[in-house]
């Protein structure tokens, strides 16, 4: 992701609030191969979309779970980059797919974080009938993975929270439409979320996750650029305990 901005929420009891409101933006280039959202067919619990460049078949960027998983990474360019760096993607995807807790995974992602490039990686759990949590870390300013009080977070291609001009703009935009969530429709939130994202890069994504465990996970994916055509894909389930 390029830019990812989301109000976590984990204490929402009203049917018709949200624990999170997620709104990024995928920063890869158009020419690398990937599969859109869909749930894996080889874990039809998950849904994401997946990484289909060679030598890293299999990652993610963002994703979620029938079971109240979520994860998301996003480059860090404060680091030099390494060619023979490990792909990034497989954070997200095993988690996806792990039974480890959201800080369990993070500690145990910090052990071995020397072996990727920069990245800023968030991991969160909203299972039925718990208080959810959501976990970050980043590999660059050698902190240990921590626990996101609630609130509203802006994650760019620095740490999180980082006050560079692009995310704070993005942010503010961001923070006035979610401030009437409440009382706008769910799909109308997610298209004038959209509208925030609206710009050169080649996915973007909303995921909504409202009191009652009920996911909206929505992609809009650019398949041409030539004829700057646009394909929107939208899933709808309830976390399962």
């Amino acid at each position: 992701m390029c830019i990812l901005f989301f109000k976590f929420n984990p204490d929402a009891k009203d049917p018709a609030d949200y624990k999170l409101i997620l709104a990024a933006n995928r920063d890869e280039y158009y020419h690398r191969p990937a599969k859109s959202a869909q749930f894996w067919s080889h874990n039809p619990e998950v849904l994401s979309g997946l990484d289909m460049e060679e030598g890293r078949q299999g990652g993610a960027w963002l994703g979620v779970s029938r079971s109240g998983r979520l994860s998301g990474i996003s480059n860090c360019l404060l680091l030099p980059l390494r060619p023979d760096a490990k792909g990034k993607g497989c954070l997200v995807a095993d988690f996806l797919a792990s039974e480890l807790d959201c800080l369990s995974y993070t500690q145990k992602v910090a052990k071995e974080a020397n072996q990727y490039n920069g990245f800023n990686l968030i991991c969160a759990e909203f299972q039925q009938f718990q208080k959810a949590v959501m976990c970050y870390f980043n590999n660059f300013n050698n902190s240990n993975p921590v626990l996101l009080e609630p609130g509203i977070y802006g994650l760019g291609n620095a740490t999180l929270n980082t006050p560079w001009t692009k995310l704070l703009y993005g942010k503010r935009l961001f923070t006035n439409v979610i401030n009437r969530a409440v009382e706008i429709a769910g799909d109308s939130l997610t298209q004038r979320l959209m509208h925030i994202l609206s710009n050169k890069e080649s996915t973007h994504t909303v995921i909504l996750i409202n009191a009652k465990g009920e996911v909206t996970f929505t992609e809009r994916t650019l398949v041409s650029k030539e004829t700057a055509q646009w394909q929107t894909s939208s899933f709808r389930f309830t976390i399962h305990p």
